[in-house]
């Protein structure tokens, strides 16, 4: 007796760059596909700061066969948001947006999908079955927390987006990185009262080569406050406690961001029974097909690095849909007929 076909032929779980890459290769060759992110389209460009300069040269994050087309070589984020929305509008791409996966559950001729999508204010539980399933939720979901106590206070956030409402305000940015160090800029030169935190002696020689030049400078001449070699040891009403050189220091606060980096989201690989570093977070897969130890299943773009993630990039993840779907398809030419 013949197995019940699966009514998708791919899902994907995750509608960043990665997963509309997937999706464009599956509509090329003819696969039933379906992209489903518990957020919008592109949800970590969308969660950017509001004037987030690339990067990286718009080449190298044009997917699916289409141009960037625009004039700066470095593109923001609204021009990249614009970017990939029309990608999946000219690929076609179906979406479930703003509902989330809860569980991949592999079987013996595919997957069930089980979801959790809100209607009418209600949540609402469904499940799919998918041939195979790609997941691509990349590593901007969850922000790193320092675990200190007082941190769940409302002025203390994990996501900077733009600087207009902290005018004439004290703000503690935590984060020597990329991040930390465009949020600290930015907030200064929109008229906030600027103290960095930083937990190494120095400043990460990663940060933007034009942003960490500019940020130097103005520690140098005090615009911006840095404190760095410190750590933050608690949040206090509106105060900032951090301790340096063994001594604890108060720093007046009306907000503080938290801007330390991203954990990924492997949960759903790892009870899917994919094998997961313990430490790294990096899952098993071959790096030729994107499938880890659970066949069928495939892990994408950003979500490959784990907690390393400085391995992989949009500009070195954009063959991730090729690769995939060449594999479904080898897979599906060598399966067996019978049920």
């Amino acid at each position: 007796m013949n197995a019940p076909r699966p009514e998708l032929d791919l899902l994907v779980v995750g509608a960043g760059p990665t997963g509309i890459a997937i999706g464009a290769a599956a509509k090329r060759a003819g696969l039933a596909a379906l992209l489903v992110d518990r957020g919008p389209l592109v949800a970590s460009l969308v969660d950017y700061p509001a004037e987030m300069l690339f990067f990286t040269t718009r080449d190298r994050l044009e997917i699916a066969g289409i141009p960037f087309a625009v004039p700066e070589e470095k593109p923001n984020r609204r021009q990249a948001i614009a970017y990939y929305q029309a990608v999946a509008s000219a690929h076609g791409l179906e979406f479930a947006l703003h509902e989330e996966v809860t569980a991949i559950e592999p079987g013996r001729h595919g997957f069930a999908v089980h979801t959790v999508a809100k209607e009418s204010g209600q949540p609402v539980d469904r499940v799919r079955t998918a041939g195979a399933v790609a997941v691509a939720t990349g590593y901007f979901t969850w922000p790193e927390r320092l675990g200190v106590p007082g941190e769940e206070q409302a002025w203390v956030r994990s996501r900077y987006r733009e600087p207009w409402a902290h005018f004439g305000d004290s703000v503690v940015v935590v984060g020597g990185g990329n991040s930390g160090a465009e949020a600290a800029l930015d907030l200064w030169r929109h008229g906030a009262r600027v103290t960095l935190v930083h937990k190494h002696p120095e400043l990460r020689p990663t940060i933007k080569y034009w942003v960490k030049p500019d940020l130097e400078n103005r520690i140098e001449e005090g615009s911006n406050r840095a404190l760095l070699d410190a750590r933050v040891v608690r949040f206090e009403a509106g105060e900032v406690v951090v301790e340096q050189g063994g001594v604890e220091v108060g720093v007046a606060a009306d907000a503080c961001y938290v801007l330390i980096g991203y954990r990924p989201d492997v949960e759903l690989l790892r009870t899917a029974g994919v094998t997961v570093d313990p430490e790294s977070l990096i899952p098993t897969y071959e790096p030729e097909s994107c499938e880890t130890n659970v066949p069928g299943l495939y892990a994408a773009g950003t979500v490959q690095a784990g907690s390393v993630t400085n391995l992989v990039f949009i500009e070195n993840s954009r063959d991730h849909g090729e690769r995939i779907v060449r594999h479904l398809l080898a897979s599906r030419r060598s399966a067996p007929t019978g049920g």
